[in-house]
C-alpha cells in the first residue's frame, strides 16, 4: 500500500498585521523615531573636530562620547555587558517584555520596513489580496517598489553601521563614487542584507525561534511582573458563541478577531500568557477601538499582573526586584568609579628574568626591566621616568619616553645602584608628566650579590 509523503517542514504562514493607532501605537512609534534617529545621526556628530562616538579599530582607540578608550580598558567593555544584562533582568522582572516591543532593534526595524510596506501597498487585506493575486504588471511594480525602498533603507542602515568603525563621512563619499572597499563594503552590504532580510522577510520569526530572550524570560517572571492579559471572567462567553444561548449571556468580547489581526507576532492574546507575545500592546490598542464602537468598558485587554487579576495589588518592591535592583546599582556605581578612576597612561613593568643582575664596577649593579607603555590620551606626550626604592641611590636610564596619540611601546631600562645594601630592596619605577606629577607607577624587585 503506497503512503503519501509527509514533510516534516511546514512553512510559516505570512503574517500581514493590521494597522492599529492609539496610546501605545503613539508611544511605539515615539520609540522607533527617537532610536533610529540616534542610531543614524550619532555617527555624523563631531565634537572638537572628533566623533563623539568611533570604534576605530585600525588605529585601536574607542572614542565614546568624549572617552577615549584603548584595548587595555577592554575590561571596561566587559562590565558594561554585564551591566546591560543585569539591566534586563531588573527592566524584564519588573515590566516585563516592554523591552521587545518598543526598543528592540528587531522590533524597531520591523516597525520601520512594515511602515514602508503599509504606504506602497496598502493595508492588510490590500497586502493578503496583493499575495494572492497573479503577477502583473501592478504587483511587479508594487513589489518591485516596496524592495526597493527596503533596500535602500537598509543601504543607509550599512553605511550607518559602518560608520561607527569607519569616519562615515569617509564611507558615503566612497560608496557614491563607487571607491568603497574592502571590508568597509563587505560590511556595509552584510548588514544591509540582515536588515532587508530580518525585518523585512523573517520578522516575528526571529522573536518566536532565534531571539533566546523568549526561551528565558520565564525565569525572571513572578507573579508581580507586568504583562498583558485578557480578562476573561469579563469578556466570555464571546458573542460569536453566546448567540447560541442568548445575548444576555454574552460577555464584552464581540470576537472579531481584531486583537489577532494586528499582532506582529500572530498570537491570539485570549489563549492566555504566550512566549510569542512581545509586550507591544497593539492588541489593547485594538480592542479598545472595538469596546467603544460596541459602548462596552475599554481595558478588556490590558496590562496587568498575575497577583493584580487575583485582586491583590502590584508590589513594585520584592524580593526579587530588590535583590536585581541592589546588584545592578552596584555595578553602575563601580563602572561609573572605574572610568572616573581610569588613567591616561597604562605602565607595565617587566623584569629580565634571564639575568637577575650584573656587576657593572666594583661600586654599582645593574637590573635590566621591559616598561610597557600605553599613551591613552589623544596627544603626543612625554613622560620622565624616575626610581624611588628603601635607600634612593638608584638610577634609571633611559629616564624619558615619548609616545605618540594611543601608542604602546616597550623600553628596555637598566636601573643602577650601589654593590653594597640589601639582597633585595624593593623599589617604584615612576612616570612623571611635563608637571612633576606622578602619572603611573609599579612596583617592582632590585636585585643584588649575596655580601
Amino acid at each position: 500500500m503506497s503512503q503519501t509523503p509527509q514533510s516534516l517542514y511546514e512553512s510559516a504562514p505570512r503574517i500581514h498585521p493590521r494597522a492599529v493607532w492609539g496610546r501605545f501605537a503613539q508611544w511605539r512609534v515615539i520609540a522607533m523615531l527617537a532610536l533610529l534617529g540616534l542610531f543614524y545621526v550619532v555617527p555624523w556628530i563631531r565634537v572638537g573636530g572628533e566623533h563623539i562616538v568611533l570604534f576605530d579599530l585600525a588605529a585601536r582607540r574607542f572614542h565614546v562620547f568624549g572617552l577615549t578608550l584603548v584595548p587595555q580598558d577592554l575590561f571596561l567593555l566587559t562590565w558594561l555587558l554585564i551591566l546591560a544584562a543585569m539591566t534586563l533582568f531588573l527592566f524584564t522582572t519588573l515590566a516585563g517584555r516592554l523591552w521587545c516591543g518598543y526598543a528592540c532593534p528587531q522590533t524597531v526595524w520591523t516597525e520601520a520596513f512594515l511602515w514602508i510596506e503599509h504606504h506602497i501597498e496598502g493595508d492588510r487585506h490590500k497586502r493578503m489580496k496583493l499575495d494572492r493575486a497573479p503577477w502583473t504588471s501592478q504587483k511587479i511594480l508594487r513589489r518591485g517598489g516596496k524592495h526597493l525602498a527596503w533596500m535602500l533603507f537598509a543601504l543607509f542602515t550599512g553605511v550607518s553601521f559602518v560608520g561607527y568603525f569607519v569616519p562615515v563621512e569617509q564611507v558615503a563619499a566612497n560608496l557614491v563614487t563607487l571607491e568603497l572597499g574592502g571590508w568597509p563594503l563587505f560590511w556595509t552590504l552584510f548588514y544591509a542584507f540582515a536588515t532587508w532580510g530580518n525585518a523585512g522577510f523573517m520578522r516575528e520569526q526571529v522573536c518566536k525561534y532565534m531571539c533566546p530572550y523568549a526561551r528565558f524570560q520565564s525565569a525572571m517572571f513572578d507573579k508581580d511582573t507586568l504583562i498583558i492579559a485578557y480578562d476573561e471572567q469579563r469578556g466570555e462567553p464571546r458573542k460569536s458563541k453566546a448567540r447560541k444561548l442568548s445575548d444576555v449571556l454574552a460577555g464584552d468580547c464581540v470576537d472579531d478577531q481584531m486583537c489577532v489581526q494586528v499582532c506582529p507576532t500572530g498570537i491570539d492574546i485570549r489563549d492566555g500568557l504566550q512566549y510569542e507575545c512581545i509586550a507591544c500592546a497593539a492588541c489593547i490598542d485594538a480592542c479598545n477601538h472595538v469596546m467603544d464602537a460596541v459602548g462596552k468598558p475599554r481595558n478588556l485587554i490590558r496590562y496587568t499582573t498575575v497577583n493584580h487579576d487575583a485582586g491583590g495589588r502590584y508590589r513594585l518592591l520584592r524580593g526579587r526586584s530588590i535583590g536585581y535592583g541592589v546588584i545592578w546599582a552596584g555595578l553602575l556605581l563601580g563602572f561609573v568609579a572605574l572610568v572616573l578612576l581610569r588613567s591616561s597612561v597604562e605602565l607595565d613593568v617587566i623584569r629580565d628574568r634571564k639575568n637577575l643582575y650584573r656587576v657593572i664596577d666594583t661600586q654599582h649593579i645593574e637590573n635590566v626591566y621591559t616598561l610597557k607603555v600605553t599613551n591613552k590620551q589623544d596627544g603626543p606626550v612625554r613622560y620622565r621616568i624616575s626610581v624611588t626604592g628603601e635607600q634612593s641611590l638608584a638610577t634609571i636610564s633611559p629616564d624619558a619616553i615619548e609616545l605618540a596619540p594611543g601608542e604602546t611601546r616597550g623600553l628596555v631600562v637598566g636601573v643602577r645602584a650601589p654593590l653594597l645594601g640589601y639582597r633585595v630592596e624593593t623599589m617604584t619605577i615612576e612616570l612623571q608628566d611635563a608637571t612633576g606629577e606622578v602619572v603611573a607607577d609599579r612596583s617592582t624587585n632590585f636585585f643584588r650579590p649575596k655580601q
